[in-house]
């Protein structure tokens, strides 16, 4: 794999494919993410997000392609990769019997660190109660265990399975003014997520991925900027909808032609755009 000289990149998947029996998990996905990124990973449930994760970590080995982590082999150099990596994952699973401040002391212990006080410090943002056994807390406080789990320790990379489902609304602020703080540090932030406003709102660059293939890498403004629109028009007191691609010049002259009474001109969502730009894959291997 290429590697430019004047980029730094903290993930580079290059073909990575992975099957499950018949079903590919992961069809050739190549990725860059630059060291210092918010990045998003898109795609709905069962698209391949977790399966190129696992890859990515070494949790899954018998894979095909190359893959690189801040710029160690993610075969050969897994055990220091770890050490620089917080993981959180799709599912916050931990010994049901013991207390919080215990699960968390043992993640600290598994890397050698001491995390006292940044963990501390997150609790108290996240509001953790630390005394609880992990068997009382709810889906969503078991999600605050597994971020103060991932994030004590002060990672380069934060890589992040769907980490807000079972946050309430006010904890996902608090959860992303914790990954911003940490990107100003310096940490790069892996945003694995269907939720897309959020991506939108934190994400600078983004991949849509579906079926196990990559559909779309580039910023989230460009992204955001097809060049799809959604119109409504009203012409003698009834509603027209369509989709427009292309320019506005284009756009203007069409309207020109109906002539309507009232027009509305909206920019898609992004889970819009994510079906635009699936749809325009699909016909472009046509």
């Amino acid at each position: 794999m290429e590697r430019s000289e004047e980029k730094r990149y903290a993930i580079e998947i290059c073909d990575l494919v992975k099957f499950y029996g018949k079903k590919a998990g992961a069809d050739g996905i190549s990725l860059r993410v630059e060291e210092g990124d918010i990045f998003g990973f898109l795609g709905p449930n069962g698209a391949g997000k977790s399966t190129a994760i696992r890859c990515m970590l070494g949790i899954l080995r018998s894979y095909e392609g190359e893959i690189r982590i801040l710029s160690m082999d993610g075969r050969r150099q897994r055990r220091e990769i770890l050490s620089q990596v917080g993981y959180m994952p799709s599912e916050a699973m931990f010994y049901p019997s013991m207390k919080v401040k215990d699960v968390i002391r043992l993640a600290a212990d598994a890397r050698g660190r001491e995390c006292e006080k940044e963990a501390e410090k997150i609790c108290a943002q996240l509001e953790v109660n630390t005394e609880k056994r992990i068997r009382e807390l709810s889906l969503g406080n078991r999600k605050k265990v597994s971020i103060v789990c991932a994030m004590q320790h002060k990672p380069r990379l934060l890589v992040l399975d769907e980490p807000t489902s079972g946050l309430d609304p006010l904890m996902q602020e608090v959860f992303f003014e914790l990954i911003c703080e940490y990107n100003r540090q310096g940490t790069t932030c892996f945003l694995s997520s269907h939720v897309l406003p959020e991506v939108k709102k934190y994400c600078r660059n983004a991949a849509f991925i579906r079926d196990g293939k990559i559909i779309r890498t580039d910023s989230v403004e460009n992204l955001s900027r097809s060049g799809l629109r959604r119109i409504r028009l009203w012409k003698q007191g009834r509603e027209q909808r369509f989709d427009y691609t292309g320019e506005t010049n284009g756009l203007l002259h069409k309207l020109a032609q109906m002539k309507p009474e009232d027009v509305l001109i909206e920019e898609p969502s992004l889970d819009e755009l994510f079906l635009h730009y699936y749809e325009e894959e699909k016909g472009g291997k046509a």
